[in-house]
């Protein structure tokens, strides 16, 4: 089975504050905010919604094809998806731009600050999702907002199931148009965070969400794993204890992968949910999204 995965492809440029931003930002003086953080630690990485999900999905066992943007200095990139063997005939190079690309600081506390570069990103919608490429799963994850739009409506018309992922790019959506999402979407994956502002915007609750005609709303929680939301039923499923704590990006995309792995094969949700615990685990004690080895038989034993 293909698995769609719309989103960003980007490089991320990620660095580590020793200290806390806690300690460094005055809530009194925020409105006048100068502040400078000693970063000793650089490096980049492959990143990207789509490229970390399709990263794991693939070491999985997954098929995934991945429908982004890169810009003129893509050319390795596209040449590491080929690496995992990857359809890469729906990712668009744009000629005018450049990769979209996250500077990401994160301290002590694992807290982080991101400053993201859209690039070609923007130009995500310059193509349709086609309807002869035995798509039968999907997800909208983080990507240009006229993509993410599009995408959606497209997806719904050649009636492909997907999950919808807003992350970092659900503010660009008012009620309205989140709402339409949510209609479009078999299954809601956010953090608890993003599942307190699409429920404001939309004036509902995961329990009403999950009432609706969808087949789940998944909410994670960081360490203490994700909230199952079925039909008006809640079910916690406990996270994962990390070996080690080392970088925190593309944990959820991590654990989102896992969830598309079980969907396609058929699992529980709850069984899906518990898979992306123990993936995201793993992720956080591998510096990037793209790094940690994945043992599909040893992830999935016991499940």
């Amino acid at each position: 089975m293909s698995v769609l995965i719309c989103g960003s492809l980007a490089f991320d440029t990620i660095t580590n504050f020793h200290g806390r931003f806690a300690q460094q930002i005055l809530p009194e003086q925020v409105h006048s905010l100068s502040v400078s953080f000693l970063v000793p630690t650089l490096r980049r990485e492959y990143g990207g919604c789509a490229g970390n999900i399709a990263y794991t999905l693939r070491h999985l066992g997954g098929t995934p094809l991945v429908k982004a943007a890169l810009g003129n200095d893509g050319h390795d990139y596209l040449a590491r998806l080929r690496g995992w063997q990857l359809d890469t005939s729906l990712v668009h190079v744009a000629a005018d731009a450049y990769t979209a690309q996250a500077i990401i600081i994160t301290d002590s506390d694992n807290n982080q600050i991101t400053a993201f570069h859209p690039g070609a990103m923007q130009q995500a919608h310059a193509t349709a999702i086609p309807g002869d490429k035995g798509i039968e799963l999907a997800i909208i994850s983080p990507d240009g907002r006229e993509a993410m739009l599009a995408h959606a409506q497209q997806l719904h018309a050649l009636r492909i199931p997907f999950v919808f992922d807003p992350g970092q790019q659900l503010p660009m959506f008012d009620g309205g148009e989140l709402r339409r999402f949510v209609e479009q979407a078999s299954w809601l994956a956010l953090n608890d965070y993003e599942a307190a502002m699409l429920c404001e915007r939309m004036g509902t609750t995961p329990e009403a969400l999950s009432r609706s005609h969808l087949h789940g709303v998944v909410v994670t929680l960081g360490a203490q794993g994700c909230d199952v939301w079925q039909q008006g039923r809640r079910q916690h499923v406990a996270g994962v204890a990390a070996q080690t704590v080392v970088d925190p990006t593309g944990c959820g995309d991590a654990l989102r992968a896992a969830l598309l792995h079980g969907l396609a094969l058929g699992w529980p949700l709850e069984r899906c949910a518990a898979l992306g615990n123990r993936v995201g685990a793993l992720k956080i004690a591998h510096r990037g999204g793209q790094n940690h080895p994945v043992d599909a038989t040893a992830l999935t034993t016991g499940l």
